[in-house]
């Protein structure tokens, strides 16, 4: 099994910065498996927001580039994501996961941006 463990949100006014974390564990080969951070706002279906390749290569919804970077450290299972000039938009439910969602899904850490 694999476990997705996020962690960083919380409540932030408009124009701040936030940076989530992903921690994997378990059966994956975390290098080999190119990573995602999804969201799921209140109301919404979940939304793919970046990924980043097992190469490092990055892509992002037309939302967030310029604000939000992802990273990761694969000597420690980790996937960042840096999230600045926050907007009241930006609030959901944030969760890691590979692109396709192969794994179960964690527990999600909640950002909310107050305007």
């Amino acid at each position: 099994q694999v476990q997705m463990v996020e962690s960083g949100g919380g409540l932030v006014q408009a124009g701040g910065f936030l940076r989530l974390a992903c921690v994997a564990s378990g059966s994956i080969v975390f290098s080999r498996n190119a990573m995602g951070w999804f969201r799921q706002g209140p109301g919404k279906q979940r939304e793919l927001v970046a990924t980043v390749s097992s190469g490092g290569q990055t892509t992002y919804m037309d939302s967030v580039k310029g604000r939000f970077t992802i990273s990761r450290d694969n000597a420690k299972n980790t996937v960042f994501l840096q999230m600045n000039s926050l907007k009241p938009e930006d609030t959901a439910v944030y969760y890691c996961n590979t692109p396709g969602g192969w794994y179960q899904w964690g527990q999600g850490t909640r950002v909310t941006v107050s305007s």
